[in-house]
């Protein structure tokens, strides 16, 4: 596998689709940093970490809907850099996602925040993706 980062997204993607409730992910440290983030935004209802049984680990990933319409909280997840073409963004230049209701999230040299977050720090870096 080339990226690892866009197999996340596309079976969480996938998962949404297809109203599952929970999906099931390997583990790595950066894709445990974005659910922490999506954790924290409240675009999932929660997550675990499970060592046993696979080597690298797997995460168990709690999908967040709506009670009354069903609908699911994340609209869209957009893989912005790939390993073909890297995206960087600097502090002045960070991208605004759907007019601020949404979230990029970046891997910085302080480690992966959002663009609110990393505007408040006045840090740039790679943009891993966009949540909305």
């Amino acid at each position: 596998m080339t990226d690892p980062i866009a197999d996340y997204l596309t079976r969480v993607r996938n998962a949404v689709r297809a109203n599952h409730r929970v999906v099931e992910i390997p583990a790595s440290g950066l894709k445990k940093e974005i659910t922490r983030i999506l954790k924290e935004q409240g675009f999932i209802h929660d997550y675990r970490f499970e060592e046993e049984g696979h080597p690298q680990g797997m995460i168990k990933i709690a999908l967040k809907y709506n009670p009354v319409t069903k609908m699911p909280s994340m609209r869209q997840l957009s893989r912005i850099s790939r390993p073909g073409l890297r995206k960087y963004a600097d502090a002045d230049n960070l991208p605004r996602v759907l007019n601020g209701l949404g979230i990029a999230i970046l891997s910085t040299s302080k480690g992966v925040m959002t663009n609110k977050e990393a505007k408040r720090q006045n840090v740039g870096g790679e943009v891993i993706c966009y949540v909305y």
